[in-house]
């Protein structure tokens, strides 16, 4: 039973307080078997759900994990390219709903409508290789109930294409922007320059020779003379997402509240 479901109940009286308890008692891990133990409070505890890194987990405990978790949605990044259609497939058969994202080893399942409260979020890419990476960051938003708008393959090698980007965001009254980049990741700091909003820049492993790997682009979003850019780890899509959907349903649920007051 979700939390939002604990205190209803115990509000409508359909259970005691001591009921209560033990539920919320129950609530905040679920052990799966011998080898799993899922975080489930995790979304009411941090504003962020619980996210299943699959790289080194066994297609079998990645199986066990869809098919016993509880919640109204589950995000799972960096699945291993020879069984993500069996993962699919997988939750498909259990009547999960999917978004796999565009070229993306992450995918976002849910049952019930994942219906948006509120913030919204940019997510930029320099370039097409880095959109699998711009893809988790706006998975984890969907999961988070927070809107994004997406503009790919904008970067600095055509400088021209970002200024009316940038501009339609600034109208839409993005909240945050999330900035993915390889190679040099310059795109970063210039979007930081131009806007006063936050962003967040992710530099992605998109890159050969000398720096490659993403160093190079983490190395140059590190040392931007643009005040306040906030970077994460190389290829952390997820990372990034989450905390612009943190910083956007902050902001909305302050400016909401504000407006409250005033009327």
């Amino acid at each position: 039973m979700e939390l939002d479901e604990i205190l209803r109940s115990l509000e409508l009286h359909k259970i005691d307080s001591a009921q209560a308890r033990k539920m919320l008692s129950l609530h905040s891990i679920e052990k799966l078997e011998n080898s799993v133990r899922l975080d489930i409070g995790r979304a009411h505890r941090r504003g962020v759900p619980e996210v299943i890194l699959a790289e080194s987990k066994q297609l079998s405990d990645i199986k066990l994990i869809i098919e016993r978790h509880t919640r109204d949605s589950l995000m799972i990044s960096r699945i291993k390219s020879d069984v993500l259609d069996d993962i699919v497939s997988y939750a498909e058969s259990l009547g999960y709903s999917i978004d796999a994202g565009q070229n993306c080893s992450s995918i976002l399942l849910w049952r019930k409508p994942l219906t948006p409260t509120g913030g919204l979020v940019g997510i930029l890419t320099a370039g097409t290789s880095d959109i699998p990476i711009a893809e988790e960051a706006r998975l984890i938003c969907k999961a988070m109930l927070c809107d994004t708008v997406c503009e790919y393959d904008v970067g600095v090698a055509g400088l021209h294409r970002i200024f009316p980007v940038l501009k339609e965001m600034i109208k839409d009254e993005v909240d945050c922007i999330v900035v993915a980049a390889g190679m040099e990741g310059t795109l970063s700091t210039l979007v930081a320059s131009l806007v006063d909003i936050p962003v967040i820049g992710v530099p992605v492993s998109v890159g050969y020779g000398y720096g490659a790997g993403g160093t190079a682009a983490l190395s140059s979003m590190l040392q931007s003379c643009a005040l306040g850019l906030t970077v994460v780890n190389i290829d952390g899509g997820v990372a990034a997402g989450a905390a612009a959907a943190k910083i956007a349903k902050h902001h909305y649920k302050r400016t909401t509240k504000h407006k409250t007051k005033d009327i």
